[in-house]
């Protein structure tokens, strides 16, 4: 193989020479002869640069280097050479046909300066053609160089342009892109804390509808208000997430009439200074303003400590899981009481019940974020208002049908990190969790303003627990906007919220 000291050994008692870069000075000298500076002799021809980017170091060859010397096995080749390039095409091509390819080639710069290549032969189909034939480098096969008829004078022009060469080399040279294969599969189960899912959440605000018939929207700023006052909402109640960024996203809707608060004429750019702060505008086509953009707010947060997994294992004797669950206002799930003084509850023994006092103690929720790896947080806020998110009642019966069949319970929860330093989440993160979290009010008081428990759906009298003090009026299940499935529960009055 060649490598950087085979250019440091003389060949065939030839004086030592430098592999350093040559001045124009240096080619000048042998000018002075006409009939010299006109002979023809073997050049080098650089084809394909290194991919180490070396190709302009003193140790590699260079196009305008003169052919000194040609070394294949045992048989060694001097300048002159016979029929110059073609000639030395026939003994590159015998030797290839004799699987003789390693080749040591010694060049010439300027008046002594000499270099060396290791290199192999090969066919230059991508080259020069089928029937010639190339040398590729030995240490780095990206680098080819071939051969070709030059006068002396050509050479020595070529090296002497050596700097100019460079500079032109450097802006023709593009950056190649490539592909390179990713063990997809393998790294999402690695490198997630919930294998194939991430831990990153967004809530879809669309634009708050300013009349009945929704035909007109509130502007874009509205609608960045309203994404901001649910965050810091959400904070502030103690959900422990971080807000990570804000977007805008467009969707396309049918729209007619002068419903869109602007219109854009495709062919006019000073039209688009009217969209600036809209949240519906139209295109005019020749029909008529037919096509709208909603302008949308998706704001991106994540658990401020991560998600942690809960196993909740179900024995034949569980007659409750020993937890109760309720909603935030802001559409979140959360554990909202636990059975106190009882160890053989399923609450108690898969650790939640810890949780839930550690996250009490902290003015922090409990929220559930998955239930079987199925996400419950809140996801889009309609034009109405009303925040799309998961229904407590169907929540409180899957649960229970969990409990019936035995199957155990996969949750996963909030952490919260007492020592989280909010500075070092970044200033605008620092401003969106600036609420400070509420003082934990009174256990009775927390039930009755912020916990909506729900029923388990089920008419067992043996399996009823009564947790709402005396004189508290029965619960009232109305039809919630979020969604046709969804039910809003006022008035924290139960008698059996227990799952």
């Amino acid at each position: 193989m060649y490598n950087k000291s085979h250019a440091q050994m003389p060949m065939d008692r030839s004086p030592p020479f430098s592999s350093s870069s040559s001045d124009s000075s240096q080619f000048s000298s042998t000018s002075s002869s006409p009939a010299k500076s006109m002979r023809v002799v073997l050049s080098i021809e650089c084809l394909k640069g290194s991919s180490k980017a070396d190709e302009w170091t003193g140790d590699m060859l260079q196009t305008g280097d003169i052919v000194e010397e040609l070394r294949i096995g045992n048989m060694i080749v001097k300048s002159p050479f016979k029929n110059g390039k073609s000639g030395i095409q026939k003994i590159l091509h015998g030797s290839f046909k004799q699987k003789e390819t390693s080749i040591r080639v010694r060049v010439r710069r300027g008046c002594a300066d000499l270099a060396e290549l290791q290199a192999c032969i090969v066919p230059g189909d991508q080259f020069v053609g089928r029937k010639q034939y190339v040398l590729r480098a030995i240490d780095d096969p990206n680098y080819a160089v071939g051969f070709i008829d030059r006068t002396e004078s050509q050479c020595l022009d070529l090296q002497a342009s050596r700097t100019s060469r460079m500079v032109s080399a450097l802006e023709r040279t593009p950056l190649q892109d490539g592909y390179v294969s990713y063990p997809w599969e393998r790294r999402l189960v690695e490198m997630l804390s919930i294998p194939n899912s991430s831990s990153f959440y967004s809530v879809l605000f669309l634009p708050k509808s300013s009349d009945k018939a929704s035909a007109r929207y509130n502007d874009l700023e509205d609608t960045l208000a309203r994404a901001h006052t649910w965050i810091n909402a959400s904070q502030a109640s103690g959900v422990p997430i971080v807000f990570m960024n804000i977007q805008t996203e467009s969707l396309l809707t049918k729209i007619s009439g002068d419903t869109a608060s602007s219109t854009v004429n495709a062919g006019s750019l000073s039209d688009l200074s009217n969209i600036a702060n809209t949240s519906l505008y139209g295109f005019e086509d020749y029909h008529g303003v037919d096509l709208g953009v909603v302008r949308a707010v998706r704001l991106w947060f994540s658990p401020l400590a991560g998600e942690i997994p809960i196993e909740i294992r179900i024995k034949d004797t569980d007659t409750r899981l020993g937890f109760a669950i309720s909603r935030t206002p802001e559409g979140f799930i959360y554990i909202s009481s636990v059975i106190e003084g009882a160890d053989d509850v399923p609450s108690a023994r898969s650790g939640l019940s810890s949780l839930y006092k550690q996250a009490s103690q902290s003015a922090r929720l409990l929220v559930v974020s998955r239930i079987s790896n199925q996400k419950l947080l809140p996801w889009m806020v309609s034009a109405t208002g009303a925040i799309r998110c998961f229904d407590t009642v169907s929540l409180s019966q899957k649960l229970s049908l969990h409990r019936h069949t035995r199957v155990p319970i996969l949750v996963h929860v909030y952490l919260w990190d007492r020592s989280a330093n909010n500075a070092n989440v970044g200033s605008i993160r620092a401003r969106a969790m600036s609420t400070s979290p509420p003082t934990p009010p009174s256990t009775e008081a927390h039930l009755k303003m912020t916990a909506r428990g729900v029923e388990e759906g089920e008419e067992d009298s043996d399996e009823e627990e009564t947790v709402a003090s005396d004189g508290q009026e029965d619960i009232t299940i109305e039809r919630d906007t979020a969604g046709e499935f969804s039910f809003r529960l006022h008035d924290f009055a139960l008698k059996n919220n227990w799952v």
